[in-house]
């Protein structure tokens, strides 16, 4: 890390999350700033994807490993020189980004993450950390489609 900057960004395996990493990795270089990927995981024992966790210490695992997959990615891509930590944190995803990003200069989210139906019903985590957060929140947005021409 150059002169002490933090750019924190959200990661939960999903596309979006992996344009905002990608994005905050080339933002921390001109800004000689270090990376901190940060995932929020939750557990209730309730049955949510193909193979449930059977426990919280499996979802804290999962989550931890979906992390380090996509810092590696990021890294094989980028090459070993830059700083990213990763964090892995139990609890509500904007209540747990916006207090890792309480001292950061900046907190980058993808526009979308794994659930839109979690959108509608409950609004987005990106929504609720801009009215959250006490810095700068930059939301990456989805690619646009450009309609096929004939």
């Amino acid at each position: 890390m150059g002169t002490g900057h933090l750019i924190v960004v959200g990661v939960d395996g999903s596309e979006s999350g992996r344009r905002a990493l990608r994005w905050a990795a080339t933002e921390a270089a001109r800004r000689d700033s270090a990376v901190r990927a940060v995932t929020a995981w939750s557990w209730d024992g309730l049955d949510y994807g193909p193979v449930p966790a059977e426990s919280s210490g499996e979802e804290r695992d999962r989550a931890a490993r979906m992390l380090d997959d996509e810092i590696q990615s990021l890294v094989r891509e980028r090459g070993s020189h830059l700083p990213v930590t990763a964090e892995t944190v139990e609890g509500a995803p904007a209540e747990v980004l916006t207090a890792a990003a309480r001292n950061a200069d900046m907190l980058v989210l993808g526009s979308h993450g794994h659930s839109r139906v979690r959108h509608t019903v409950l609004g987005s985590v990106s929504e609720a950390c801009i009215r959250m957060a006490s810095c700068p929140v930059v939301v990456i947005p989805a690619p646009v489609h450009e309609p096929a021409t004939v």
